[in-house]
């Protein structure tokens, strides 16, 4: 290979890694699908659905096939980085050009930085919520200063690893791996042993998937009639034994009357009130979140083939951004048998496995705790399932597994590719480490505290942008060049890769297009909710058509 060093394009954090100094067996690449597979946004993906009205089973049954069809086009892409020891910045000059690769390298530089702010900002609630355990305090829900402070340390933290560089990161995930499987069995355990048996909490926790406020179709009473339906005990009596309604125009004169409730189904009129909130209180005094009700709202979850399609593509989504630049991962592996058998045996099970941990243990949250009254007020996430824990050791312990579980995702998932890119941008200046570095900086501009109660719109949005990228990725290096790169000329400024392909800029286009369309026009809707699918699927073609048009 002629010597590359002194191109602009070329960097050693960029350079192709030798074969002998590829240090990464299956158990390794497990190890880290593991570390980056169990964490909060995993734990809250079934949970999400449930309250989408998703039975526990259908919410399982989506994560299991979603991530067993993503692991196939990660293996494939990962194929090249196997190969050639190379990053995705790297690889994806084949397709894109020298120039062009920036695009689609940025685009999945700022969605992991996104993501990089999420994690950060949890594993932040953490360090806040070990605060208060120890001090005694109690933690407020509001944004407060003691928030973002601890929001601070937990992204120093993460910064002082990147600046460690990839190996504190693979010695990172084989540490922490085993533990997060051990804190997955435990927390199954727990959830069996307070609420009564396994059966009993997947019996309780089919509540969750049921609205607390509906309207109810009485056509002989004026106005407007809801049902409200607290969670229920095990012996099927309400949790909740008051609520109080409160109209609008009572909100800033006398309080509301809580008025008892005798059934599991209470049927309240409102009249031509279009705005109210809903309270409940049990007889040891706890009280529920106060509800909104809005008229002409959505107010029943009613899931039809739609919605699942709709989960399906969001689940594929979740890892869209790890598919695209799986390469910054499979270069350090040892062999192709290595990443493809690390990659199965890490992702598709530890996903399963920790989603229903999720579902499991917020079921079990409804019997175990005597201030869940309703859905809304069940600990969804692992955080607030701590909180809830009386003794300071308990929640110290825990949060501390959790910091370990968000440490290990956000470094290998949220920073490696973004920090690639950025010095991808200029190799000369900006190293893996400055480039980690600025992908912090970004992470902290998103304003992660916005984006939480947003998940399922925002995996989405990003299937339908990556997916076309996967597609082109996929396309040029197994249909196009058969598996071929010149490996020198990656490097080159004025060799074959050099420049700006438009075959691949124009399918990009055109595979976003499509996968977006159906976001502003309705009828084309479906193209929306299979944006994944139908991105790639374009992009794949278009591309294989104008380069064999240009050949």
């Amino acid at each position: 290979m002629e010597d590359i060093t002194r191109s602009p394009l070329y960097s050693p954090d960029l350079a192709p890694i030798p074969p002998e100094k590829r240090t990464w067996n299956r158990w390794n690449l497990a190890a880290l699908w593991v570390g980056m597979a169990v964490c909060i946004p995993t734990y809250l993906l079934a949970s999400y659905m449930m309250r989408a009205g998703l039975s526990w089973q259908a919410a399982l049954v989506i994560i299991g096939l979603a991530n067993l069809v993503i692991t196939i086009p990660m293996v494939l892409n990962g194929h090249a980085g196997v190969k050639y020891g190379i990053p995705f910045p790297v690889q994806g000059r084949a397709a894109f050009g020298t120039v062009g690769i920036h695009i689609p390298s940025l685009v999945r530089a700022v969605v992991a930085c996104g993501w990089f702010g999420v994690q950060t900002w949890i594993g932040g609630l953490a360090i806040y919520s070990i605060w208060n355990a120890a001090t005694g305090q109690d933690g407020e829900v509001a944004l407060t200063i003691g928030k973002f402070i601890c929001f601070g340390v937990f992204w120093l933290i993460n910064i002082w690893f990147i600046w460690k560089g990839t190996e504190s990161i693979r010695w990172l995930e084989d540490w922490s791996a085993p533990i997060l499987i051990l804190i997955g069995v435990v927390l199954l355990v727990w959830g069996a042993r307070s609420a009564g048996g396994f059966t009993q909490v997947l019996d309780q926790g089919k509540q969750l998937q049921q609205a607390t406020i509906e309207v109810l179709p009485y056509a002989d009473a004026p106005g407007i009639t809801l049902g409200l339906s607290p969670l229920l005990n095990t012996d099927g009596t309400p949790k909740a034994t008051h609520y109080r309604l409160i109209h609008t125009k009572q909100r800033e004169s006398r309080p509301a009357e809580w008025v008892p409730i005798v059934s599991a189904l209470t049927a309240v009129n409102i009249g031509a009130d279009s705005e109210v909130q809903v309270q409940f209180r049990d007889g040891k005094g706890n009280e529920s979140a106060l509800l909104e009700f809005k008229a002409g709202g959505t107010s029943a979850r009613e899931v039809g083939f739609w919605q699942y399609l709709m989960w399906f593509t969001a689940m594929v989504g979740f890892w869209a951004t790890m598919s695209i630049s799986i390469s910054d991962i499979t270069r350090h592996a040892k062999s192709q048998k290595d990443q493809l058998a690390g990659q199965f045996i890490g992702l598709p099970g530890t996903m399963l496995f920790y989603s229903f941990v999720g579902i499991f243990v917020t079921s079990a949250a409804v019997v175990a705790f005597d201030d869940v009254l309703i859905a809304e007020d069940a600990p969804w996430d692992p955080v607030s399932l701590v909180d809830k824990f009386k003794s300071p050791g308990v929640v110290i312990f825990a949060q501390v597994a959790m910091l370990i579980a968000t440490l290990s995702t956000n470094i290998a998932a949220n920073v490696i590719a973004p920090a690639n890119a950025f010095s991808n941008l200029f190799p000369k200046r900006i190293s893996f480490r400055v480039g980690g570095v600025i992908a912090g900086f970004v992470g902290i501009l998103i304003c992660p505290w916005w984006l939480m109660n947003e998940i399922s719109g925002i995996l989405i949005f990003i299937s339908g942008l990556l997916g076309p990228v996967l597609g082109i990725l996929l396309c040029d290096y197994f249909v196009v060049r058969k598996r071929e790169l010149v490996l020198a000329e990656l490097y080159m400024v004025d060799g074959r890769y050099a420049g700006v392909n438009t075959a691949a800029i124009i399918a990009l286009v055109a595979g976003v297009a499509v996968a977006i369309i159906g976001y502003w026009v309705k009828p084309l809707e479906v193209l929306y909710q299979l944006s994944w699918f139908s991105g790639t699927a374009v992009a794949f073609v278009v591309y294989w058509a104008l380069m064999r048009y240009r050949s």
